[in-house]
Parts: structure tokens; sequence; C-alpha cells
């Protein structure tokens, strides 16, 4: 064993309390984010299923990174946030999510975000089940800080741009 620690997750690097939760990205861009979760004690209600306020978290981070690098790696600041819950995930599945933007302005930015589940017992399209949408509407010009610098290159690593 040489000792060496392996190096840290993309989600760990760019989002440390979405990594916290369990939360991983798939593809960051302007125009598309995804990730994938499964759904763990960490991120659960006491009744088993996933916290309304985990998926709350995760809309706002995917959003965020969206336009943080759809602005040109300006700051951003989440401005109003909607989360409609249409059913559960319970302890064990996999989430699957997809942040798109529906607007993309120089000083607001409004994104979609979807999580949803596979139902292994339906074929076709309808195996696809929405658990929740949300709208985040974002301030998108603010300047950011010399010491954002080394983050920008750290999405910059990450991201398909």
């Amino acid at each position: 064993m040489t000792g060496k620690s392996p190096p840290p997750s993309k989600t760990a690097s760019l989002d440390r309390p979405l990594h916290a939760v369990g939360f991983q990205y798939d593809l960051l861009s302007s125009e598309r984010l995804t990730g994938h979760l499964t759904i763990t004690e960490s991120c659960c209600q006491p009744f088993k299923v996933l916290h309304g306020g985990v998926t709350a978290m995760i809309a706002e981070g995917m959003a965020s990174m969206g336009a943080y690098i759809n602005s040109g790696f300006k700051r951003v600041a989440g401005v109003q946030l909607s989360t409609n819950h249409i059913r559960a995930a319970q302890l064990g599945e996999l989430v699957h999510v997809e942040a798109i933007p529906i607007q993309q302005g120089r000083t607001i930015q409004v994104w979609e975000v979807q999580l949803w589940k596979i139902d292994p017992y339906i074929s076709g399209d309808k195996k696809r089940l929405l658990l929740s949408t949300s709208r985040v509407t974002l301030l998108s010009n603010l300047p950011s800080f010399k010491e954002m610098k080394g983050f920008e290159d750290t999405v910059k690593k990450y991201a398909k741009l």
C-alpha cells in the first residue's frame, strides 16, 4: 500500500453539500447538467423516503452550477426556488437528475431541474417516473472574487465547454 488517498470525486470538488448526501455529477455544460443519487439514510426522512429539502438542495446546486458555467464563470445567486414533489423515492432507489436552462439572460437565468426514477416493471416511455420538478431563478451577473479562480479551474476541468 502506498499510503496515497484516492483523488476526490468530481462532486466532492464541486459541491460539498451535494457530495455529503451521495449525489454524483455525471455531465456538466452550459446547456445541460445530469447526475444521480442512490437514496440512503443520510438523505431520507424518518419514513425512509427522499427528504424534500435534499431535493431542493440538489435543484439549487445543479441550477447554480449551470448558471455559473453559462455566465462565463461569474458568481451567481439564487433568488427563487419552487419545487413540486410528485411521487416519493424510497430508500435504496436510484434517482436520476437533469437540469436544463429555460432562460439564459445576462442578468437573470431560469433553470428547470427534474428528478426521476426508472420503474423496472414498465417498458417504453412510461418507464421514467417523475419524482419532482423545480424552477430555479438566479441572478447571474455578479463579479467573482479572486479566491474563486481555483474553483473556476476545477469546474473547467470537469465541464464540457
